[in-house]
C-alpha cells in the first residue's frame, strides 16, 4: 500500500513540475523563442516523438519532475528565435510564466476546496463573511502511545474517534475531559478507521493526572462557500503566499546564520538551534513521498488536495526568489547585468548558474540524509 501511495505522490510531484514548465514553453513559443524539447522527467530518454510545431516531446527515465529546452538560452545568445535575443520583458515574462502557472494552480484547488470543505489553519483565514459556513471535524487521533488503551482498542493515527461511553464526541476538549471522568472504567467506544465504523470497548487508565487513553488529538475546522468560492480561492491564496514568503525567508535566514556561527566556538548552541529549526521544517524529496504523502492520502481526498495545493504554492513562491539557479534567480541575474551595462558572457551566465545549482544540490542532499534518518 506505502508503495502505491508513494507512487501516487511522485505522480502529483511530476505533474506540478511538468505545469510549471509547460508555462515557460507556452510563453517563449509566443514571444518567438524556439522551444526545442519538452520533457517529461529527466534523462536518459525513453522515448520521444518529434510534435506538429516542432517540439520534440520526450519522455525519460527518471521521473524526478520535468524540463523545457529553449534554443540560444544563455543570455548573449543571438541568432533568430534564441532566448538571448528576446527582449529583457520577453524574458520576463517566460521566467516566471512557471511561477504563475504553479501559483494558478493552487488558486484552484484552493477554489473546489472552498466548495466542498477548505481545511481551516490559519486563525485569521480568508472568508468572506456574507457567504461562509464553517464546520467542525470530527475529533482525530494524530499519535497513539504504545501500551495506552487507545492502542490496545486497535486505535491508529488517523481514526476518528465518534463516541465513548455512547455520548457522541464533538470537540477534543470535551473527550479530555470525559476520558478523565471516566478514569479506571471500562466502556464501549465508537471510532472510524479506514471509513470504516468500529464498535469495541476499552478500559481507561487509573491515574487522571496522568494520559488515561494515550492519544494526542486534534480537529480540524474546514470553511464553505458557495458563489464566493472563487473569491475565498483567490484571497486563500494570496494569503498563503504572503505566509510562505515569510517561512521561506525565515528558513533561509536560520540556515545562513546557523552555518555561519558555526564558526563562532561561543555561538555553537544558537547555530545548532537555528540549523535544528531548518531541518525540522523543511522536507526534501523522501520526506514528501515517504512521509508526507503517503500521510495526507490516509487522512482523505481533501487533506491530499489541500497538500497538493500548498506544495504547487511553494513551488511557485521557492522559483521566484533571487536564487542562481532557479527561475528568480536567473531573472535577477539578468537585471543585475542590466542595470549595470555589462555584457552577461556565456561563461560568466554558467559560473554564477553553476555555484547557485551546487549549493541547492548540497542542501537536497543534506535535506534528504535528515528524511531518511527521520524514516528510520
Amino acid at each position: 500500500m506505502l508503495i502505491l501511495e508513494i507512487i501516487g505522490g511522485l505522480l502529483i510531484l511530476v505533474i506540478l513540475v511538468a505545469v510549471h514548465e509547460l508555462g515557460h514553453a507556452i510563453v517563449a513559443h509566443r514571444n518567438g523563442v524556439v522551444v526545442e524539447e519538452f520533457g517529461i522527467g529527466f534523462p536518459p530518454r525513453a522515448w520521444g516523438k518529434k510534435l506538429k510545431n516542432g517540439v520534440l516531446f520526450t519522455l525519460n527515465w527518471l521521473p524526478l519532475g520535468g524540463f523545457v529546452k529553449l534554443q540560444g538560452e544563455h543570455d548573449d545568445d543571438n541568432k533568430p528565435g534564441d532566448y538571448g535575443r528576446a527582449t529583457f520583458w520577453q524574458k520576463t515574462k517566460i521566467l516566471f510564466a512557471g511561477v504563475l502557472m504553479n501559483w494558478l494552480i493552487a488558486a484552484f484547488l484552493l477554489t473546489i476546496l472552498a466548495l466542498i470543505g477548505l481545511p481551516k489553519i490559519l486563525p485569521n483565514q480568508f472568508v468572506v463573511p456574507a457567504d461562509v459556513h464553517q464546520v467542525q471535524q470530527p475529533v482525530q487521533i494524530t499519535e497513539v502511545e504504545k501500551g495506552y488503551p487507545a492502542t490496545k482498542a486497535g486505535m491508529k493515527a488517523g481514526d476518528e474517534i465518534l463516541k465513548l461511553n455512547n455520548q457522541k464526541i464533538t470537540s477534543a476538549d470535551q473527550l479530555v475531559t470525559l476520558t478523565k471522568k471516566l478514569h479506571g472504567q471500562t466502556v464501549p467506544v465508537t471510532y472510524r478507521h479506514a471509513g470504516n465504523d468500529v464498535q469495541t470497548s476499552l478500559t481507561l487508565r487509573n491515574d487522571p493526572s496522568k494520559p488515561v487513553l494515550g492519544a494526542g488529538l486534534g480537529q480540524q475546522e474546514s470553511i464553505r462557500a458557495t458563489w464566493s468560492a472563487p473569491i475565498v480561492g483567490v484571497g486563500t491564496t494570496i494569503q498563503y503566499t504572503w505566509v510562505t514568503l515569510q517561512g521561506t525567508v525565515g528558513l533561509v535566514y536560520n540556515l545562513i546564520s546557523g552555518l555561519v556561527l558555526q564558526l563562532v566556538p561561543a555561538q555553537h548552541k544558537t547555530a545548532d538551534a537555528n540549523l535544528s529549526s531548518v531541518s525540522g521544517s523543511v522536507a526534501g524529496p523522501v520526506g514528501i513521498l515517504g512521509t508526507i504523502f503517503p500521510a495526507a492520502e490516509k487522512a482523505g481526498p481533501i487533506q491530499l488536495v489541500f497538500l497538493t495545493a500548498i506544495i504547487s504554492l511553494s513551488l511557485a513562491v521557492m522559483n521566484a526568489l533571487p536564487i542562481p539557479a532557479l527561475d528568480g534567480g536567473r531573472w535577477f541575474v539578468s537585471w543585475l547585468y542590466r542595470v549595470r551595462r555589462k555584457k552577461l558572457t556565456k561563461e560568466k551566465e554558467e559560473q554564477i548558474q553553476a555555484v547557485g545549482f551546487s549549493v541547492l544540490m548540497a542542501l537536497v542532499v543534506i535535506i534528504t540524509v535528515g528524511d531518511v534518518v527521520k524514516l528510520f
